[in-house]
């Protein structure tokens, strides 16, 4: 199934260099209508704005970290069905599961290149 490439999407990082290397890597991948969000707190109120299709988000962040975020997605009638994909640094195996518990999409490590990213994209937004 093809991707819709003016799926809006919402990256979700407390680090700007993350934020810019993801869009630029979504870029690549001819996604253009990105909007970003420096922590959850911004990122909920973007969310419950609507119009999104994906969240991108950081795990490590503060004062909400991105499990957190996501567990107040799924808590969220009009947003639980939003793919949601997780990223951090560190693929401990309890990450894993939390994530998994709490509903995640995918899950992806860094460092990422674009091909993973697509490749995740693809996967979340392929079966829709």
């Amino acid at each position: 199934m093809a991707i819709d490439r003016n799926t809006p999407i919402l990256i979700v990082d407390d680090y700007k260099t993350m934020l810019r290397i993801i869009r630029n890597l979504l870029r690549q991948l001819d996604f253009s209508n990105v909007e970003e969000a420096t922590d959850g707190a911004e990122a909920l109120t973007k969310l419950r704005g609507g119009g999104f299709g994906l969240v991108i988000s950081d795990w490590n962040m503060q004062p909400m970290t991105g499990l957190q975020l996501l567990l107040e997605v799924r808590a969220d009638g009009r947003l639980k069905h939003l793919p949601f994909i997780m990223v951090t640094a560190e693929s401990k195996t309890e990450n894993v599961v939390a994530a998994k518990q709490a509903g995640v999409s995918n899950y992806i490590v860094k460092p990422f290149n674009a091909e993973t990213l697509r490749d995740k994209i693809e996967k979340v937004l392929g079966h829709a």
